[in-house]
């Protein structure tokens, strides 16, 4: 949420914010806003003036009655004031509310480096790490190789739960635990503090943490209680500090939690029939930084850093992508997802994303910093470091062998206890040897 003194101020600022947003149907939002804020300060004044003059009164009571004259005129007028407060302060608070609903709807100003595009398609890519490499073998698909591996079952799940979910079992499933265990341990290194959070929050954090879209979309709700199912660590972890003064010797504040997500992934793209990519539940290992705003943007830039540094541990090329002013969420300032790439599917996907929120979280959470001189909204950040099965999948396939074999990078020997997972040969497949070899055996003949 941004500060109605820009919208005062310059209206065109935030006019033209919703244009390179893509949201030009919210341009009329900027309107209602003025015009509902003039109501409300002209409703202030007036209660305002009639608090002096119920001062006023009281003192003129109080000299009637030192001169011993009359005072029912001034009594029946002392009656009647904190009536007209009370009605004007009704309004004044029903107007507020109203403000603050559409004010929750008109999305943060851009940060100046963002380049302007109407969608992802125009996201701009600013680097790559590693490098993307297409082996002169078939690689498997993630699902398929998985189910070689006896390292998942996905028939079992949608048996259980329906699309989008899955059972990851075995020496794969330790691998995934071992590679969020990595990731923590990263991030400790780096001077976090590692948290696990309540993984469900009332309604108030999440309208504080995401736009109403977005939690429509993603959120799942808790039938008869208060309760939402996070998405993403990040709601709980920044919802802590709801209405906190946050003394400036205690920052920043550097937080890695640990986390399932759960998302009812609505839209276009639909589910994962079978396997690992688009799915309903995950585990995340999230970072989070509430500090000053001007350092915000070294933090930006510290904690890409970190996750491109967990990535390169395990062997697998990533690249950084730019979020145009179109593909940003309501709440953004800035934003870039992290992408690794997939041998199998010859292009990269999303597997993380790091955001600067700037004040607009705090000013939704009322979330400041002390100051001598009046406090003031924090900035807050967050970004995943490594969120499985996606990472999982990256890894599977950059680090796949001829055989359908995985090498684990050797960062998570000590989490896994092995190096390798094989593929474990069927009767089918073994009897498809057999074959191969009279074959090419008749050939030597």
């Amino acid at each position: 949420m941004i500060d109605i003194k820009i919208i005062r101020e310059n209206p065109e600022l935030v006019r033209e914010n919703i244009k390179k947003k893509a949201q030009n149907d919210k341009l009329h939002l900027v309107d209602k806003v003025i015009e509902l804020d003039k109501e409300w300060r002209k409703t202030r004044q007036e209660a305002d003036n009639l608090r002096a003059e119920r001062n006023k009164v009281s003192e003129q009571i109080n000299q009637a009655k030192k001169q011993k004259k009359p005072i029912e005129a001034f009594l029946k007028k002392a009656k009647e004031i904190p009536e007209k407060i009370a009605e004007l302060e009704a309004v004044e608070r029903n107007l507020e509310l109203k403000i603050r609903e559409i004010m929750y709807a008109i999305p943060n100003i851009i940060h100046k480096t963002v380049p302007v595009g109407k969608d992802s398609a125009s996201n701009v890519e600013v680097k790559r790490i590693g490098e993307p490499k297409i082996p002169n073998y078939p690689i498997f698909n993630h699902a398929e190789l998985a189910e070689r591996l006896s390292g998942a079952d996905f028939d079992a799940a949608r048996a259980t739960s329906g699309n989008g979910f899955y059972f990851i079992r075995g020496k794969l499933a330790v691998l995934h635990s071992a590679m969020l265990a990595f990731a923590r341990d990263y991030m400790i290194e780096q001077g976090f503090e590692y948290v696990i959070p309540p993984f469900m929050i009332r309604r108030k954090v999440v309208e504080g943490v995401m736009s109403f879209t977005d939690m429509n979309n993603m959120m799942y709700k808790i039938e008869g209680e208060d309760l939402y199912m996070i998405g993403t660590s990040e709601h709980s972890m920044i919802g802590r500090f709801i209405d906190s003064n946050l003394d400036k010797k205690a920052l920043p504040i550097a937080l890695t939690s640990y986390s399932p997500c759960f998302r009812k992934e609505i839209g276009s793209h639909g589910l994962d029939e079978k396997g690992f990519f688009r799915v309903h539940q995950f585990e995340k290992q999230e970072m989070i930084v509430i500090c000053e705003p001007e350092d915000s943007y070294k933090w930006y830039d510290k904690m890409l850093q970190y996750t491109i540094d967990v990535f390169k541990a395990l062997n697998i090329p990533v690249r950084q992508l730019e979020c145009c002013s179109g593909d940003l969420a309501d709440l953004k300032a800035k934003s870039c997802d992290v992408e690794a790439w997939s041998p199998k599917q010859k292009k990269y996907f999303e597997v993380g994303s790091l955001t600067n929120m700037e004040e607009a979280q705090a000013r939704r959470l009322n979330i400041k910093i002390k100051s001598p001189n009046g406090n003031y909204f924090a900035h807050t950040l967050n970004n995943t470091v490594l969120a499985s099965p996606r990472a999982l999948i990256a890894l599977m396939e950059n680090n796949q062998q001829a055989d359908g074999s995985i090498k684990v990078p050797q960062a998570l020997w000590k989490y896994t206890g092995f190096k390798e997972i094989k593929v474990k040969t069927t009767d089918k497949d073994k009897k498809e040897e057999k074959e191969v070899k009279k074959s090419k055996e008749k050939k030597k003949k």
